[in-house]
C-alpha cells in the first residue's frame, strides 16, 4: 500500500456527504423513525475507499447496508456499530488496520463516536450505501463516503461483504460447568463440532474470508473462551482445513483477552471494563482464507460447546460476485442485554434469539451427571 503512494494513476476522485447544502452548519442529515436512506449513490467503475460516520445512539437500531453493480440484494447488512467492531451499543476508541473508533466516553453506552473505515469496496457498475433507521426515534447522522473511479473495471477484484449473526443466548450443553475443568473437556470433532458450534460465516461462491469481530456477552463472569476456531473450505471433512487451539488463540491473543487494539487483532471492547461486556475482532490481511465453492467459519464456545452466553458477530469477505447475506434478527432480539443496579443479567425471553440447542449425547450426560 505505501509503495503506491507516489505512483501518478488515472482516475477521479470523489465524495458524499452530510454538508449543508444551504451553506449553513447543519451538516447531519435527520433520518426518520423507520426511515431508510441512501447515503450515497455512485456509478461505477470504482472503489469506495473510506467512510467516516458520527453520532450518539442507535448503534444496533440502525443499519447499513451495501449494494454492488445493480444487484437484486444488498452484500452488507450489519447493525451501525457492530460494523466498525463496536457491539453492544458501546462506544470506545482503538485503532486497528481496517476501522479506528474515537471517542470522549470510552466503555459507555450510546455515546458521541467517531467511526472510520478503511476497507476497499470495489465495484464495476453502481454502488449504493444506505442506513435504515429501525429505532423508534430520530436518527442524526454525519457522514462521508470517499471514493474513486477507474478508467475501466477491474474485473479480477471482488465483492466486500459483511454479515451479523447473534445467538441470545447460545445453546450450550452445560452452561453451569466452568470453563478449563475436567467437565468441560469432551470429545467434539467430526459432525459433533460441524453441527453445534457457533457459526460466523457460512456462504457459498468464490472468494476469500478477511476476518470478523465477536462479541460476547458474559453471563456468568468467568473466562469465556478455550473454543477451537474449526474452518472448513469447499465442503465438510475431518480435520478441518483449518483447526485451532483456542478462542482468545484465533483472536492472536492468549491467556484471556488484553485491553490492547492492534492494527490485525484485539480487543475494541473490553469486558473488565465495562462489566461483561466484550468485543475482539481479527483480520486476516496477509493470511486471507480463500476459497472456491463454500466456506464455513466457526467457533466453540467453550471447549466443546458447553457455554450460553451472549454471542454475536460480523464477518468479513470478498467474492467474485455480489451475493447476499443472512437479515439481521428484528431490533428488539439485536440490543445488548441489560444489567439491573446490583449486575443482575436482565433476560428476557421475547426478546431473545436462541443458538441451536445442542443434543446431549452420552459423554455430556456422563459429564452432567445425568
Amino acid at each position: 500500500m505505501l509503495n503506491e503512494l507516489s505512483i501518478i494513476k488515472k482516475g477521479k476522485t470523489g465524495r458524499f456527504s452530510s454538508w449543508d447544502t444551504t451553506g449553513r452548519n447543519t451538516d447531519s442529515w435527520c433520518i426518520g423513525p423507520g426511515e431508510s436512506r441512501v447515503l450515497a449513490d455512485i456509478n461505477g467503475p470504482g472503489a469506495i475507499t473510506h467512510i467516516w460516520m458520527t453520532q450518539t445512539k442507535h448503534y444496533r437500531e440502525c443499519l447499513l447496508k451495501f449494494t454492488w453493480d445493480n444487484a437484486k440484494k444488498p452484500s452488507v447488512v450489519v447493525p451501525l456499530g457492530d460494523f466498525f467492531c463496536l457491539g453492544h451499543s458501546i462506544v470506545n476508541s482503538f485503532q486497528s488496520f481496517l476501522f479506528t473508533a474515537s471517542t470522549r466516553h470510552n466503555h459507555c453506552f450510546n455515546n458521541g463516536c467517531a467511526l472510520n473505515s478503511y476497507i476497499s469496496m470495489p465495484f464495476n457498475e453502481h454502488a449504493v450505501v444506505e442506513l435504515v433507521n429501525e429505532s423508534n426515534e430520530e436518527h442524526l447522522q454525519y457522514f462521508y463516503i470517499d471514493y474513486e473511479n477507474f478508467d475501466e473495471p477491474k474485473t479480477e477484484l471482488g465483492y466486500f461483504h459483511a454479515e451479523f449473526r447473534r445467538a441470545n443466548p447460545f445453546g450450550g450443553w452445560g452452561a453451569e460447568i466452568e470453563v478449563n475443568t475436567s467437565e468441560a473437556n469432551i470429545i467434539n470433532k467430526g459432525e459433533l463440532a460441524w453441527d453445534s458450534n457457533y457459526v460466523i460465516l457460512e456462504t457459498k461462491g468464490h472468494g476469500h474470508y478477511i476476518g470478523c469481530n465477536l462479541s460476547v456477552t458474559n453471563f456468568k463472569g468467568e473466562w469465556w473462551g478455550e473454543g477451537d476456531d474449526m474452518i472448513w473450505v469447499d465442503g465438510y471433512k475431518w480435520p478441518p482445513d483449518l483447526h485451532g487451539t483456542g478462542s482468545e488463540d484465533y483472536l492472536n491473543q492468549a491467556y484471556m483477552m488484553q485491553p490492547n487494539a492492534f492494527l490485525r487483532n484485539g480487543s475494541s471492547v473490553y469486558e473488565h471494563s465495562t462489566n461483561g461486556y466484550q468485543t475482539s475482532y481479527v483480520f486476516h490481511i496477509e493470511n486471507p482464507i480463500r476459497f472456491e465453492k463454500e466456506i464455513k467459519v466457526t467457533m466453540e464456545h467453550g471447549h466443546g460447546n458447553h457455554l450460553a452466553n451472549e454471542m454475536s458477530s460480523v464477518a468479513y469477505w470478498y467474492a467474485e460476485v455480489p451475493g447476499c447475506v443472512a437479515s439481521p434478527p428484528p431490533v428488539a432480539k439485536r440490543l445488548a442485554v441489560p444489567r439491573d443496579n446490583q449486575g443482575d443479567w436482565l433476560h428476557d425471553k421475547r426478546n431473545q434469539c436462541p443458538g441451536k440447542e445442542i443434543s446431549l449425547n452420552a459423554e455430556m450426560k456422563r459429564m452432567l451427571g445425568k
